[in-house]
């Protein structure tokens, strides 16, 4: 096609006649191979770039939850590996997707359990106490409430310290008495709660000391006296009836110290501080063995 004699620049066949109809198709075959490489590239980026969102999204998908028996058997043997965190997630599944077998009690148990041996005290007192709220008459309930006492016995302070924990751990074994008198752990937790006492019951004797050599009598007495009191199968009691005499001897009051060194040295002779009952009454000038 031409106008006026001329060659229309835009009539590709007018200027090139013969290497047109070659021109197109390879040209289009350039645009289409370079378009597949791109492809190519783009979809290899994002597989290169998203095997992990891959794998995520494969290992998150729903798994079928095995039967709670399996899970028991799963967590009784990583808890006998001394493995606590694989166990207490194996018994976490019982209860929280299968809490109508009748391995959910036991299961909710040993969470504390594992707790408790990996020596996490306050952490299995709180399992304990959960079991005990959910399952107060089940058949294991006193080995729970002993486990639960034992919680707390095991985290006594010395003497030094404070001793609201042994406040604690004495109530809870009082509990395990009364309401499992026939557990075969009653008999530990009837020994637990006078090993407790002694320990308070120390307490006030180490108070009274501090109070006494302090210069404070008044309040040493108080101590004393209360030990004699509430703690009188204790322990303790022959320190006690020394550091009151002491007490009294230092307040003037020396009939009353005398009647405590002569209790001392009749009733609890065979102790350290009885044979030191009778030196003081020696130094005091009195015969010890009247009363």
């Amino acid at each position: 096609m031409t106008i006026r004699g001329r060659r229309n620049p835009l009539d590709f066949r007018s200027i090139c006649p013969y290497n047109y109809p070659r021109l197109e198709p390879i040209f289009l075959q350039m645009r289409l191979y370079s378009l597949s490489v791109s492809s190519a590239l783009v979809a290899l980026l994002i597989l290169l770039g998203g095997c992990s969102t891959l794998a995520d999204w494969v290992r998150q998908r729903p798994q079928p939850l095995p039967p709670a028996a399996d899970l028991y058997s799963l967590g009784e043997a990583e808890l006998s590996r001394t493995r606590y965190t694989e166990a207490r997630t194996a018994f976490q599944k019982i209860v929280e997707r299968h809490p109508q077998s009748i391995y959910a009690p036991r299961a909710r148990f040993l969470i504390g359990e594992a707790y408790y041996r990996e020596g996490e005290w306050e952490k299995a007192a709180k399992e304990f106490e959960t079991f005990l709220s959910f399952y107060p008459r089940h058949q294991i309930a006193d080995l729970v409430q002993y486990r639960f006492s034992m919680s707390y016995y095991d985290q006594m302070k010395p003497v030094e310290q404070d001793q609201a924990i042994t406040q604690k751990a004495m109530a809870a074994f009082k509990v395990l008495v009364r309401d499992y008198p026939d557990s075969r752990y009653a008999g530990d937790g009837l020994a637990k709660i006078e090993i407790c006492r002694g320990r308070i019951a120390q307490k006030e004797v180490w108070v009274a000391n501090y109070y006494f050599t302090q210069g404070n009598p008044s309040s040493a007495r108080q101590r004393l006296e209360l030990v004699l009191r509430d703690y009188s199968r204790t322990a303790v009691i022959p320190e006690t009836l020394y550091l009151l005499a002491e007490v009294n001897f230092y307040e003037g009051k020396n009939a009353e110290a005398i009647d405590l060194l002569r209790r001392l040295s009749v009733d609890y002779d065979f102790t350290e501080w009885g044979r030191r009952g009778k030196q003081r009454l020696i130094s005091a000038g009195v015969a010890g063995n009247k009363r």
